[in-house]
């Protein structure tokens, strides 16, 4: 009877025993693969590495992606950078050969007005020549030559002022390197120091562009 009681007893702790290592492996099945490498040893889970492959590689395909990115937004800065820089290069470009076309449009004629200014310069010795005085109604040929003369200097400066060429007669007037040149000084009473007292040789700019200096004497301070 007792033997049949044990006997009884050792087939339901078998039984019991089976069903819970049914139950075990029916939990462990459900564990991710991933996860399974976690043991209940303590051992082993303190040995086991914190990251599987597939994170590291993960890890790794993320930090390369990132390098990659930053490298590619310093090279877009970059070409950003040139870019702005070709377009400032290109509109200085069009602004210079834009000035120097208006200037040559303003300009070109510099030269010849150069040569017309000996002209002018013979024309104004010619009528500085003739006596005043001498100049009557009695004298006829020289009346109407200086009439001439003077008519045409006075054509000749028109045409010079119809295209931007002026005179420039600074008697009396502030010395300015820029448009005068100082052949000497000398003290004149009543003159401010450093004022044109004599005007030897008018001078001519073109556009506010001086294209031959006065020639004067300045007041000494």
């Amino acid at each position: 009877m007792a033997s049949s009681s044990i006997s009884a007893g050792c087939r339901l702790t078998r039984l019991v025993l089976d069903r819970s290592s049914s139950v075990s492996r029916s939990v462990f099945s459900l564990i991710p693969s991933s996860l399974r490498s976690y043991s209940a040893s303590p051992e082993e889970s303190k040995d086991a590495p914190g990251e599987t492959e597939a994170e590291k590689k993960l890890k790794s395909e993320l930090e390369k992606a990132s390098a990659e990115s930053q490298a590619l937004s310093e090279k877009v800065a970059e070409l950003d950078d040139k870019y702005k820089r070709l377009l400032a290069d290109r509109e200085n470009l069009r602004n210079r050969l834009t000035k120097q076309i208006e200037d040559a449009k303003i300009f070109g004629i510099q030269s010849f007005c150069k040569d017309l200014l000996e002209v002018a310069d013979i024309l104004g010795k010619a009528t500085e020549s003739v006596p005043k005085e001498e100049v009557k109604d009695n004298n006829p040929h020289l009346k109407n030559l200086y009439e001439g003369l003077t008519m045409t200097e006075a054509q000749l400066l028109k045409v010079f002022t119809r295209h931007g060429l002026l005179q420039v007669n600074p008697l009396n007037e502030k010395f300015d390197p820029n448009l005068h040149e100082a052949l000497f000084e000398q003290e004149v009473q009543g003159k401010e120091p450093g004022s044109v007292v004599v005007v030897s040789k008018v001078g001519y700019k073109l556009h506010e562009r001086c294209i031959r200096p006065a020639l004067v004497g300045v007041a000494k301070g």
